[in-house]
């Protein structure tokens, strides 16, 4: 029985403590410290009590620091807890002693020593066991209040973000940008890639009308701009633009890696190519648009096109592309012969002539968030406006 107690003692305390890690609250000469480790800032409160030096530990969601009050207010519940449970073991221990004297004056002078001890055993035993009880009931109750008092994770709805609806100022914007009035005018400008889109450039983005260079490149340029500000939301990754893969196979006799070895070096991108998860290269083979990945996480070479083709030259280029760059880059040599190629058939299909650009940039959009391609042919429309109002929101800035 005491041994069951035990363990379920250190289940509840192993489980208030592996629910906790950024905040910790410190009691110590009547102060309590809240210290964030992510952001090392520090709220006192005086809490008037002479009880000795404990540590609590409590987990915050990280960047919400308005919550910190309510871990002080945890503290104070806890404190309270620690006071019953303190009382409750005092009364305990007196009223056992009690018990106890008064079990042996009632006892015969005349009974065997052994029993007597054996009655003093069975008693120490009761109160243990007391202790224990209430142990796992203090535990329990403090977790309760935890559970109770943490704020929910702010839980990204990663799967729904790519389908957040548009405003409706947000669609009038589009809307306006797509008059035959705005076709010569300045949209929106890409200062680091050098691209403008003109409102006849943005007309690729129209219902039925295939995309242009100009907006895929620009698209993809967001792309990164947008893992840059979330790093953590999303994967880190590489997208070379249209002109990379035409380039890369226009040497004399084909495949010729010298025409790009520049093109990724440290000074160039910011960091480096080596260190991304997935590189995103498009393919364009005349009137239709494919993806080809370099996929470092996974230690693959993928292959998606949107009408289910297949081009084994792709990804052989590319794995000796891959193979070239470690080898320009860090003198190293890299054998990327164990790794698989992926001709990826599950995977949304297009269903008419003029979408394969816009399947291409989304499949790159969601593999960078590293979910599954969850979209289908009836988003597309969908996904056009929103383009649309990602690349015109460039002008604002």
């Amino acid at each position: 029985m005491k041994s069951a107690l035990f363990s379920k003692y250190n289940q509840a305390k192993e489980s208030v403590i592996g629910r906790c890690k950024h905040v910790i609250i410190e009691e110590q000469d009547d102060v309590v410290e809240v210290i964030d480790l992510d952001k090392e800032e520090i709220v006192k409160d005086d809490i008037n009590d002479s009880g000795s030096s404990s540590i609590e530990v409590i987990e915050l969601v990280e960047d919400e620091r308005e919550h910190i009050m309510e871990a002080q207010q945890i503290v104070a519940k806890y404190r309270e807890l620690d006071q019953k449970w303190t009382s409750e073991l005092t009364n305990g221990k007196t009223l056992e002693s009690l018990s106890m004297n008064q079990g042996l004056d009632a006892i015969n002078v005349d009974v065997p020593l052994h029993k007597k001890l054996q009655q003093e055993s069975d008693e120490k035993h009761d109160l243990s066991l007391r202790r224990l009880r209430f142990d796992i009931k203090l535990l329990e109750t403090k977790l309760a209040l935890h559970q109770h008092a943490r704020p929910a994770k702010k839980k990204e709805d990663v799967a729904n973000d790519p389908f957040r609806p548009l405003t409706k100022e947000e669609v009038k914007m589009v809307d306006n940008a797509f008059s035959y009035s705005n076709w010569s005018k300045v949209l929106a400008a890409h200062e680091n890639s050098n691209i403008t889109i003109t409102g006849e450039v943005l007309q690729c983005l129209r219902p039925r009308a295939w995309l242009n260079d100009e907006v895929i490149n620009v698209y993809l340029e967001l792309l990164k701009e947008r893992e840059t500000r979330e790093p953590k939301k999303f994967l880190k990754c590489h997208f070379f633009n249209t002109f990379f893969y035409k380039k890369l196979i226009s040497g004399k006799t084909g495949y010729d890696y010298n025409l790009v070895r520049r093109w990724t070096t440290q000074k160039k991108l910011g960091y480096g190519l080596l260190e991304c998860d997935k590189i995103f290269v498009p393919i364009h083979k005349e009137v239709h648009w494919c993806l080809a990945v370099i996929n470092k996480k996974e230690e693959k070479f993928q292959y998606l096109d949107s009408l289910g083709g297949v081009d084994k030259k792709v990804l052989r280029f590319l794995a000796k592309y891959i193979t070239d760059e470690v080898k320009d880059k860090t003198g190293k040599n890299i054998d990327v012969s164990s790794w698989e190629q992926e001709f990826v058939t599950d995977l949304p299909n297009q269903e008419n002539w003029y979408d394969c650009g816009m399947f291409m940039i989304k499949y790159a959009d969601f593999y960078s968030r590293d979910i599954g391609l969850c979209f289908n042919q009836e988003h597309m429309p969908y996904f056009r406006l929103r383009t649309a109002k990602e690349i015109l929101k460039l002008r604002a800035n």
